[in-house]
């Protein structure tokens, strides 16, 4: 199995242009004496006021087009050189920074990247990103020469390379790796001619790019960054703890919203309170100046019976004569340490902060692992036909309760594994066989060096390193087990299931455990998965539901803000089938439909080469190239405060025109590179243009602003010259199934107007739209198109949302005509508030259906799609 990647995805895209688009007008560097400094060191350079590099940032940040719609605060002044990218886990931010250093290099010709990273485990991660994106980023960047490693203190000849090397370097090292004065990285070493490595990297002036910078915030972190002598930083984070001046935002609840990784749903498992037990969490212990208190939840007796209750105790307090219940006969609270966070009782009974005393921890772990297993092997049973390999993961405890020869977890899984596969199910029957040793991986990062886990050196090649072979049907393990290790900087494509089996409050974040399976699930191509009926992410949870939900809003709120709402979480417990109706194929109305709607079309786009290039001289024509300029700023420094601060006056600014002869680049043939244009075709547009004298001024802004206005136009010459073509085949009735939905998002049907039991709604318009058409006495069927009902288009395929049959209706109510109609539901008809890309598929969509004889159209509501009927549309 290989991962495969598409470069096309918008979202990605967008954070890429707006790092380099941060730069324009900054001429590239070229290869050549000018860029070689003291002890053969070949640096980056980079020609751009700070001024221009501001009004650069303000431009990116009031883009609207680059930030999915979220706004981005704007930066009133530069600061420091630090640009911060907020991008969901699991939204490809590893692929994009990579991406991004080599459109750097491509547009402005920086070569001198270093990764850093704060730990082992995201480390390996980033150069595993780096080996499975070679191929693809050979075949994007016409195998442009780059080189990547790991920084070794062992290997200095490296440092060396990466120094004086004229191609693309991107080293990646942890902050530890440097971070301290007895770092190697900061000696004098004789084999380096006296001079530190840390020297040589100095002199080559190199990007940082920071991955998850938020646990580099220290003052020591901050000044081992500055000690590299970044040209710039790039920070890319789903979790920034401080934005500096932020380029672009992905945030979680964008990501969500737009089917951008998984959906969470959420199977709780909590034990039913027991009153004849003694029963004690403790949620805090609070030390204040004249007292030490502890707030507990309690069973306290009331005339309903008991109930919990939450109470705050001292030393002394006696919990019967707090609660009035015999269970608690012995407990008097004998110790309170705040600074350990415990109580202690004169039983001899200790709970600390978090912890709680009476469920019976085991019982609900055994529940939460069967459950765990049974919904893998059912989720096994309907992927595996699609060539998807289904992997859960286990957060458990403490370590050796897997590792010991007696662990309850380990003990616990393979009992609740060896008794579900002989269950006599269809997806137990393919488990029959199957040694439980051979399903099971761990790994646990302390316990590395320890004798008994060397046989699991194994394991931890194949979870950490090689993700591909986990993924592969062929490979036996699909049980993951870990402790901490794989909290951050791990993910995997095909964790369907997460099982937290912790005996106390986490105090790890729920957005951080979920990310471990965010990402939408690949296939055995290594292609992308955007089926929403796969892409769903299980959380095994030992809390309520309506905790667990509430502490991953509250986490959602705080990293988003309030300005967006956080995005509900699924009840795994209230998961519905959504069921067809018996005998839909027989169903004349729905015959009648599916005979004219599910034919088949291919696409061919006629290409008028004039047209074409008269399109893109319009666009390219008023391109404007200012001259590179010297900017000269005069100002006062009038105070110096404390830590060396300084309040200054702005006098005055100049500018003067560089007079400076570029080394022009063959213009056509790296226009043909970006665009896949012939130079030929190219010619003539620049020919029309008439502005090929602005290549003087900037010959790198030119290029890149030039590329941009071509390819926006080719995309939408493309969809104007696009026709359908019947290919005598069509969908099949027998692709329907019955679906998975949730509560919530179905809408019942009780008029008997579809094939389905019920609708699954994907928004609220989709929901107003289908309760208007059950209501409408014109609706005589109605169908939501299922997700593999796809129309091809030269951007993408599109999925239509609804075929309808509609009786039109004379002045007295009687049909006059029968119509089979495919509708689209969007908020808004507005053209400017839908996507580009979502515009163009619309109309392809139209040409589509037009040349199959089935009436489309957009409807925001059934007035519209009355309307449209009345108007023949």
């Amino acid at each position: 199995m290989k991962f495969r990647f598409d470069p096309n995805l918008d979202f990605q895209n967008q954070a890429i242009d707006a790092a380099v688009r941060l730069f324009e007008g900054a001429p590239r560097q070229e290869t050549g004496f000018a860029l070689v400094s003291q002890n053969g060191v070949v640096g980056n350079r980079l020609l751009l006021s700070d001024d221009a590099l501001l009004a650069n940032l303000q431009d990116v940040q009031n883009d609207p087009h680059l930030h999915n719609g979220t706004p981005i605060p704007d930066s009133p002044e530069l600061g420091s050189r630090d640009f911060s990218v907020e991008m969901e886990t699991g939204t490809g931010k590893t692929y994009v920074y990579l991406r991004t250093a080599l459109e750097l290099y491509q547009t402005y010709g920086l070569r001198k990247f270093i990764v850093v990273v704060p730990s082992v485990a995201i480390r390996e991660g980033v150069l595993k990103t780096l080996r499975i994106t070679r191929d693809h980023f050979a075949g994007l960047y016409d195998n442009l020469p780059y080189r990547f490693y790991q920084y070794d203190s062992g290997n200095l000849a490296r440092v060396r390379q990466f120094a004086a090397s004229n191609d693309v370097e991107i080293m990646v090292m942890t902050l530890d790796s440097f971070n301290k004065d007895t770092n190697i990285f900061n000696r004098r070493m004789d084999r380096m001619m006296g001079l530190k490595p840390l020297e040589l990297v100095r002199a080559a002036r190199p990007i940082l790019i920071l991955d998850e910078p938020q646990n580099m915030e220290s003052e020591i972190a901050r000044e081992a960054l500055a000690s590299l002598n970044p040209l710039f930083k790039l920070r890319y984070s789903a979790s920034h703890r401080r934005l500096y001046n932020p380029i672009y935002r992905l945030t979680p609840v964008d990501a969500y919203n737009l089917r951008l990784v998984k959906q969470i749903e959420v199977a709780s498992v909590v034990q039913d309170h027991d009153a004849n037990r003694a029963y004690v969490k403790c949620y805090s212990v609070d030390a204040k100046k004249t007292v030490v208190s502890a707030r507990l939840q309690l069973y306290v007796r009331e005339k309903a019976g008991p109930v919990p209750k939450t109470r705050t105790v001292r030393v002394g307090d006696d919990l019967y004569d707090v609660t009035g219940l015999d269970a608690y006969q012995g407990f008097v609270v004998e110790e309170l340490d705040a600074g350990w966070g415990e109580i202690r009782f004169t039983n001899g009974v200790v709970v600390e902060e978090g912890g709680e005393r009476g469920p019976d921890h085991e019982v609900i772990a055994q529940v939460q692992i069967a459950h765990t297993i049974e919904e893998h092997m059912r989720k096994a049973h309907r992927l595996r036909k699609r060539g998807i390999k289904v992997l859960s993961l286990f957060f458990i405890d403490t370590v050796a309760n897997y590792t010991d020869e007696d662990g309850y977890i380990r003990r616990t899984f393979e009992e609740q594994f060896d008794r579900l596969k002989r269950l006599d199910r269809p997806w137990a029957r393919p488990y029959r066989d199957v040694d439980v040793a051979d399903v099971q991986g761990s790994y646990f990062s302390e316990y590395k060096s320890e004798s008994y886990m060397e046989s699991d050196a194994d394991a931890y090649d194949l979870i950490m390193r090689d993700k591909e072979r986990l993924l592969s049907l062929e490979e036996p393990v699909e049980f993951i087990f870990s402790h901490s290790a794989l909290r951050e900087g791990w993910d995997n494509p095909n964790i369907f299931q997460i099982c937290t089996l912790n005996r106390t409050i986490s105090t790890i974040k729920k957005r951080q455990e979920i990310g471990r399976g965010m990402r939408l699930a690949v296939d055995q191509q290594g292609e992308r998965v955007f089926d929403e009926q796969v892409n769903r992410l299980t959380v095994v949870a030992n809390e309520s539901y309506a905790e667990y939900v509430d502490r991953l809003q509250t986490e959602y709120v705080q990293e988003v803000g309030t300005g967006q709402e956080p995005p509900q979480p699924k009840n795994a417990r209230k998961r519905r089938t959504v069921r067809l109706e018996k005998g839909f194929e027989l169903n004349p109305e729905f015959k009648a439909l599916w005979q004219r709607v599910a034919r088949k079309t291919r696409y061919r786009v006629q290409l008028d080469t004039q047209a074409l290039i008269e399109a893109c001289a319009e666009a390219v024509r008023p391109i404007v190239i200012e001259p590179i300029k010297v900017r000269t700023t005069r100002g006062r420094v009038d105070q110096i405060r404390e830590r060396g601060a300084f309040e200054t006056t702005l006098l005055g600014e100049g500018a003067v025109t560089v007079e400076r002869d570029y080394e022009i680049p063959n213009v056509t043939a790296r226009l043909a590179e970006e665009t896949n244009l012939t130079r030929r075709t190219l010619r003539r547009i620049l020919e029309r243009a008439g502005n090929l004298d602005q290549v003087f001024n900037n010959p790198a802004e030119y290029l890149q602003r030039v590329a941009e206005a071509v390819n926006r136009a080719k995309r939408k010459y493309l969809v104007q010259g696009v026709q359908y073509l019947e290919v005598g085949d069509h969908y099949r009735m027998s692709l329907f199934q019955d679906l998975d939905g949730y509560e919530e998002s179905l809408l019942p049907l009780e008029e008997g107007k579809s094939i389905y039991d019920q609708v699954i709604a994907d928004s609220q318009v989709e929901r107003d739209f289908a309760a208007a058409l059950e209501a409408m006495d014109e609706v005589k069927l109605f169908v939501k198109l299922p997700n593999w009902f796809l129309v091809p288009t030269p951007v993408g395929d599109y999925n239509p949302d609804w075929a309808i049959v509609f009786a039109a209706q004379d002045a007295f109510g009687e049909t006059r005509e029968t119509l089979y109609l495919v509708r689209e539901t969007k908020g808004a008809l507005d053209e400017d508030q839908l996507r580009g890309m979502e515009k163009m598929k619309i109309d392809c969509a139209e040409r589509h259906f037009e040349a199959i004889g089935v009436p489309y159209d957009v409807a925001t509501n059934a007035e519209d799609l009355r309307r449209q009927v009345r108007e023949g549309r």
